[in-house]
C-alpha cells in the first residue's frame, strides 16, 4: 500500500516535533560541546607534554647533580603519552581518574624541576630555557582554562540528561551522565597552578660596596 507522501512528511514533522519535545536536540547539543571542550582540554596536555623533551635537553647539561629530577619528569611524560582517554570513554570515572593522576604526577615532577632550577644562575640565564618556561607558564594557563571550560559544560550535561522527560530521552538514545574532574574546590580549576618562573639573569658585574660617609 502506497502512503501519500504528505502523510508520510507529516509523521516525519510529529516525530521531530516528540524528539525536541522530549530534549533530544537539547541532549544532543549538549554532548557535542563536552566533547568540544574536552577536545581542548587534551590539546592543551598534549601541547605541555611536547614542551617536556625540549626542557629536560635544556636543562640536562646544566643540573649535573639532580639526575633523578630529570628522571621522574621524563617518566611523568611517559606515563601522559600512554593514558590517553577519548571523548566516547568519558562516561568511565575510573578511566578520566586514572588519566587526571598522570596528569598531576607531571605537574608535580614539572614544579620540582622548576624549583630546582632556581639554584643554577647559569640556566636561569639560558635563552632556551627562560623561553621554555615562558611557554610552560602560557600552557598551564590555557590547561587551567580548558578544565574549567570542560568541568562547566559536563556538569550542564549532567543536569539536563537526569531530568525529565530528558532523562527518557537520554536512556533510550545511550546518552549516559559523563565523568567529571574530581577536586575538592571547584574554584580552583579556574587559576592556573602556582608555579613562579624567575625571570631575572644574573648580573656578571661584580658588586660594589658603597663608601662610608666622612665623619
Amino acid at each position: 500500500m502506497n502512503i501519500p507522501r504528505w502523510l508520510g512528511l507529516s509523521w516525519l514533522a510529529l516525530i521531530a516535533a516528540l524528539l525536541s519535545g522530549c530534549g533530544y536536540n537539547s541532549i544532543q547539543a549538549a554532548d557535542e560541546e563536552v566533547k568540544a571542550s574536552w577536545s581542548e582540554v587534551l590539546n592543551q596536555y598534549q601541547r605541555r607534554a611536547d614542551l617536556v623533551p625540549q626542557l629536560v635537553k635544556s636543562v640536562d647539561a646544566y643540573m649535573t647533580h639532580e639526575r633523578d629530577v630529570l628522571t621522574q619528569v621524563t617518566e611523568a611524560r611517559s606515563k601522559v603519552g600512554s593514558l590517553q582517554i577519548s571523548a566516547d570513554q568519558l562516561d568511565d570515572p575510573a578511566a578520566l581518574e586514572r588519566f587526571q593522576q598522570a596528569q598531576s604526577q607531571l605537574t608535580s615532577a614539572l614544579s620540582r624541576l622548576i624549583a630546582v632550577s632556581e639554584n643554577y644562575p647559569q640556566l636561569k640565564a639560558d635563552g632556551l630555557f627562560r623561553d621554555l618556561m615562558t611557554q610552560l607558564e602560557g600552557t598551564e594557563n590555557r590547561i587551567s582554562v580548558a578544565r574549567g571550560r570542560y568541568v562547566k559544560s559536563v556538569q550542564a550535561y549532567n543536569v539536563l540528561v537526569r531530568q525529565f522527560p530528558a532523562v527518557i530521552t537520554a536512556k533510550v538514545f545511550g546518552y549516559a551522565p559523563k565523568a567529571n574532574f574530581s577536586v575538592e574546590n571547584e574554584a580552583a580549576i579556574s587559576q592556573a597552578p602556582n608555579i613562579q618562573f624567575s625571570n631575572q639573569a644574573p648580573s656578571s658585574a661584580p658588586a660594589t660596596t658603597a663608601p662610608a660617609p666622612a665623619r
